[in-house]
Order: C-alpha cells, then sequence, then structure tokens
C-alpha cells in the first residue's frame, strides 16, 4: 500500500500532502484545540464537554507518546519526502487528527439537527484523518502500519472517553430525575 501511495508522487499532490500533514501539526492542533476550548467554556458554557475534550486531545498525546516509547520503532529511511524525528509507531499526526476531529464531530452532532448536517460532520471528520494518515504514507515518514495503529489507538482512547462520558451524563440525568 505505501509503495502505490508514494508510486502517485507528482509536485502538486506534495504540496496537498504537505497541508494535510500541517493541519494535523502541532501548533494547528493547538490552535484548533484553544478555539474549541473558548467556544466550549467561554462562549457556551459546556463545562463537561470541556473536560471531555482535554481528555480526548491530552489523552490522545500521552497515549502516543507512551506507545512510541513502548514499541520504538524507527522511521522509514527510503522515499522520504519529508524530514522527521523520533520513532514512527504509532503515528503522532494521524492519531491528533482522529482523535481532534472525532472529539470535535461528537461534541458538535448533538447541536446539528439535521440528518444530512450530521452525515457531512461525520464523513469530513473522517476524511480529514484519513487524509492526514495518507498524507503521512505519502511523504515517506511512517509505514502504513503506523497510520493504521494511530486510527485503532485513538479510537480505542476515543471510544472509551465517549463512553465514560455518556455514563457520566445518564448517571447524572438519572440523579437529577430523582430529586
Amino acid at each position: 500500500m505505501g509503495g502505490f501511495i508514494q508510486s502517485l508522487e507528482s509536485p502538486g499532490l506534495t504540496a496537498v500532502m504537505k497541508f494535510f500533514t500541517l493541519l494535523a501539526s502541532t501548533v494547528p492542533v493547538v490552535i484548533l484545540s484553544l478555539l474549541a476550548i473558548v467556544l466550549l467554556f467561554a462562549v457556551l458554557g459546556h463545562r463537561r464537554e470541556l473536560v471531555f475534550f482535554l481528555a480526548a486531545v491530552g489523552g490522545s498525546a500521552l497515549l502516543n507518546d507512551v506507545l512510541k516509547s513502548l514499541i520504538r520503532r524507527e522511521r522509514p529511511s527510503v522515499h522520504r519526502l519529508a524530514e522527521e524525528t523520533g520513532f514512527s509507531f504509532p503515528s503522532g499526526h494521524t492519531m491528533a487528527a482522529f482523535t481532534l476531529f472525532g472529539a470535535l464531530a461528537f461534541l458538535l452532532w448533538r447541536h446539528i439537527p439535521a440528518r444530512w448536517g450530521r452525515v457531512l460532520l461525520a464523513v469530513g471528520a473522517a476524511l480529514l484523518t484519513i487524509i492526514v494518515g495518507i498524507s503521512r504514507i505519502y511523504l515517506g515518514v511512517h509505514y502504513p502500519s503506523d497510520v493504521l495503529g494511530a486510527m485503532l489507538a485513538g479510537s480505542f482512547w476515543l471510544a472509551l472517553l465517549i463512553w465514560l462520558f455518556q455514563w457520566y451524563m445518564e448517571r447524572r440525568y438519572a440523579k437529577a430525575r430523582a430529586k
């Protein structure tokens, strides 16, 4: 799969892939996260959602660091269109994209009444994550298994947090109804 993706190399596609990689880099993720934090807390007053969001994004970064330290897989050494340091598995960009866009989609889902709007939200979040993952393979800084591992680890983390959040909110609602 990696060979096929890299066989599509062209100057225009390289620019596009560098853009999507940049989208899931530290500075844009921090900026998008800060915007989400301001929206959740200052504008909407959603404190519980803010805790969920911070746990999703922060916990994902921590989980990624732990996995990289445990597995210590070297990066690909051939056909690199970008330079990257550190270990390869799992892809930090892909995991950051998965949890950031996934958490935002989860939080926004309830506020979009139209079914088509929800579909667009889910498809958009999924496509952004997939394209970020493909960009990492295309640029030669990750193996396909690094990207897949990041998506699996990110989905585990996000699913766990969504389950905990829903459990907490249902419990809170049940207590409020009992009063």
